[in-house]
């Protein structure tokens, strides 16, 4: 009976410490470091743009060989979250950096050079604080009825509008946010969250189908209401899959088109 006590505590107290991990008891030993690594980010232990410490050092803090580090990092990087520079280190993946600024905008002019027509031209129509409604609660993991701060904006290229955004975003991360900020920054919308307001958009998932603009939607982009335009909406996540951004736009696509890559 003691032999059997004893067994089932220790099964108990084996259950309780894989609870209390982030990552899985029977994964691959990389995972679990990736889990660690991530818990780092997500905790702020790193900012975005700084330099994470050496694999040679992580790999000591963990008491892991070099090469299980370099193999999470490896996965990291493809996921975004890190960037590797020869010669420098990794770093924290930052939306302020050039290459990574266009990395959740996909219209791409037809011509295919994205640096000719340069950045976009942005006109904040309003921003406003207003109760989440269900189905933008659900989208953002609320309850109806929550604060959540309302934007919508154009975008356009070359004086032409191209692009008109709404967005919903979760109130309590983004207490004092306001149209004036939003309109004063000239950087990518993403990276004043994460130098601001310390949230980072990690991945988004989408959904994409055409449609005919109504007749305010098609006043803001100059166009006539048979024009048909390219809806995207997308919700954006922060590390640990929480969704932080809920965004629909509407894309003028006669000179543009939307790329994206599948690996």
């Amino acid at each position: 009976m003691n032999t059997l006590t004893n067994t089932a505590n220790d099964l108990a107290a084996s259950i309780a410490d894989s609870a209390s991990n982030s990552t899985p008891a029977f994964s691959p030993l990389y995972q679990q470091i990736k889990g660690l690594i991530l818990q780092s980010l997500q905790g702020g232990e790193w900012r975005p743009g700084e330099a994470i410490p050496s694999e040679m050092d992580l790999a000591a803090r963990y008491r892991v060989s070099q090469g299980t580090v370099r193999k999470a990092i490896d996965e990291l990087a493809a996921d975004n979250l890190l960037v590797r520079r020869q010669g420098k280190g990794t770093f924290v993946a930052t939306h302020a950096e050039h290459h990574v600024q266009y990395r959740f905008l996909k219209l791409m002019p037809d011509n295919g050079d994205i640096q000719s027509e340069g950045p976009a031209q942005r006109q904040i129509i309003e921003c406003k604080r207003l109760r989440a409604s269900a189905d933008i609660a659900r989208a953002l993991g609320l309850r109806s009825g929550d604060s959540v701060l309302q934007v919508r904006r154009v975008l356009s290229f070359a004086n032409r509008p191209t692009i008109l955004e709404d967005l919903w975003l979760p109130g309590s991360p983004f207490k004092g946010l306001t149209a004036q900020r939003l309109s004063q920054y000239s950087g990518p919308m993403y990276a004043l969250f994460e130098t601001e307001f310390g949230v980072r958009m990690v991945r988004a998932e989408e959904h994409i189908r055409a449609v005919l603009p109504d007749a305010e939607q098609a006043q803001l982009l100059a166009v006539n209401a048979a024009t048909p335009l390219l809806s995207v909406e997308r919700v954006a996540y922060t590390y640990k899959d929480t969704p932080m951004e809920l965004r629909r736009g509407l894309y003028l696509t006669d000179t543009h088109h939307y790329r994206n890559e599948l690996n």
